[in-house]
């Protein structure tokens, strides 16, 4: 068995049991994570976007609450819905513990993401998902910040291109500070794991 499956059979096994305990054991300054410890980082601090709703958004509107922010587009055809999938189905794992979850979704395609379209595809995997969305320019800059690649790949036409982008999440505490990087495909019962032990 690999490291990698060996990882996902412990957090597996820790969020069904519940004994969550021994994976934060093995280190006296706090939890031990199988996402990548961000703890402390310097960067991908906040935002200020708006929603599908037309509301505008900051990470104080969801304190209180783990955050988990990840970067796609609605056209993408595998990584973008599987992640949003697997995000449903970390709410479902935490059981009571998933309505204290906030998903959020930002588009590096705002071009054809209208807030409509991403109402919709939220709704496609939970009712309380958001997606987030600016300016070109000005997401630009935010991806800057959250060290997040993207890039239009033409297509043969015009509104037929794809994006190229970073597949992970971000994963903000209840404080709203970050905390962890979930790469893509680590498998919604590691990241499951991980978020229980930022709600403990």
């Amino acid at each position: 068995m690999n490291k990698r499956n060996a990882l996902k059979l412990i957090a597996t096994y820790a969020l069904l049991t519940g004994a969550t305990g021994f994976i934060s054991a093995c280190s006296k300054e706090g939890p031990s994570f199988v996402g990548i410890d961000l703890t402390g980082a310097d960067y991908a601090k906040d935002f200020a976007l708006t929603d599908h709703n037309g509301q505008p958004r900051t990470l104080k509107d969801f304190a209180g609450k783990v955050v988990v922010m990840f970067f796609g587009y609605v056209q993408c055809p595998d990584v973008c819905p599987t992640s949003m999938a697997e995000l449903a189905e970390v709410k479902r794992l935490l059981g009571k513990d998933g309505e204290r979850v906030q998903g959020l979704f930002v588009t590096v395609d705002p071009a054809r993401d209208t807030p409509e379209v991403l109402k919709g595809y939220m709704a496609a995997f939970d009712p309380t998902f958001l997606a987030l969305y600016t300016t070109p320019e000005k997401l630009a800059e935010l991806a800057k910040d959250y060290k997040v690649y993207y890039k239009k790949v033409e297509g043969p036409t015009p509104t037929s291109y794809s994006m190229d982008h970073s597949a992970g999440s971000y994963v903000y505490d209840t404080q709203g500070k970050l905390r962890l990087y979930n790469r893509y495909g680590s498998g919604a019962a590691v990241l499951a794991a991980d978020i229980k032990l930022l709600l403990r």
